[in-house]
């Protein structure tokens, strides 16, 4: 088993530098996502960000090229191992610098850098290790030994999904939503789709809707209600400038069955009622900028 793993160790690596290598080189997303990373934060510049993961990207090509035409050739594993230990050089210093950026190791994640950009890394550096060693080529050790080739082939990418967070959409967020038809909300104790109150704030405050009012927020949270599958959230604010500033509450109502597993941004609708006189507000009397996700709450 160690020799097969070690004869394989160079296709597992190859698929992996050339997948995120092509994503860093070829999609729109790097240059979107580049300014979200740390590297833009150590650079100070989201274009050199870009660039740099870009070239990053093509060395990453150039080396699973490599490993896949001359597998036995130590170079290339070589190469391999110096990349996946600056990358966590790289993933270190960002992780102490930027905690709230992401890595970037993908040209898609933008969640911050957590112990999984670590431990591909890790992979990264002892797979290249591992195929500078190697002996043999991957193609005959597949041809000899399907069976134990597949296998192996199988668990390894498994364990490279599992490190990829940009890839969780497609197996855990399902998988989470599973669990919670299934067994219910662990912290409601029974088998029910009900979402804690807790869950539909952190919901709220992170999207488009609460952006464009927190500038008229002034409370935490006053009041919750549900209403034909709507959940309602109160809070006070004020609006007006300094000299003509007026009391107003600010409700915001999403869907009572939304959550973080939900994927894709809710739908938050958004109304401003006068304390004083409990008639609506307008949002343009508020100066705030209407958003794509934000929808006026029906009267």
């Amino acid at each position: 088993m160690l020799s097969l793993t070690t004869s394989l160790a160079p296709l597992v690596l190859a698929s992996l530098l050339g997948w995120t290598g092509a994503v860093k080189m070829f999609s729109r997303g790097t240059a979107q996502q580049a300014p979200k990373t740390a590297l833009a934060r150590m650079l100070r510049s989201s274009e050199r960000a870009t660039t740099v993961l870009r070239a990053t990207g093509a060395g990453e090509l150039l080396i699973a090229a490599c490993l896949l035409v001359v597998p036995a050739n130590p170079v290339p594993g070589a190469a391999a191992a110096v990349l996946g230990a600056g990358f966590l050089a790289y993933l270190g210093y960002g992780r102490a610098m930027a905690p709230e950026s992401s890595c970037g190791c993908s040209a898609r994640e933008d969640t911050p850098i957590t112990w999984r950009a670590f431990a591909r890394a890790a992979v990264v550096l002892v797979g290249g290790a591992t195929a500078a060693v190697a002996q043999d080529t991957w193609w005959p050790a597949v041809s000899e030994r399907p069976a134990g080739a597949l296998v192996f082939l199988a668990g390894a990418a498994a364990v490279l999904v599992a490190l990829s967070a940009d890839l969780d959409r497609w197996w855990l967020l399902p998988l989470r939503r599973t669990r919670l038809r299934v067994f219910g909300h662990p912290l409601l104790g029974t088998a029910t789709d009900q979402v804690p109150v807790a869950a539909s704030v952190e919901l709220l405050e992170n999207s488009l809707a609460w952006q464009a009012a927190a500038p008229v927020v002034r409370s935490a949270l006053l009041d919750h209600w549900e209403d034909d599958g709507w959940r309602i959230l109160q809070y006070s604010g004020v609006y007006g400038d300094r000299e003509n500033a007026r009391p107003v509450a600010v409700v915001f109502a999403l869907d009572a069955t939304a959550g973080r597993d939900s994927g894709g941004d809710p739908i938050v609708r958004v109304s401003y009622v006068d304390a004083d006189s409990g008639e609506a507000v307008a949002v343009d009397e508020l100066n705030a900028v209407p958003s794509r996700r934000i929808l006026p709450m029906a009267g």
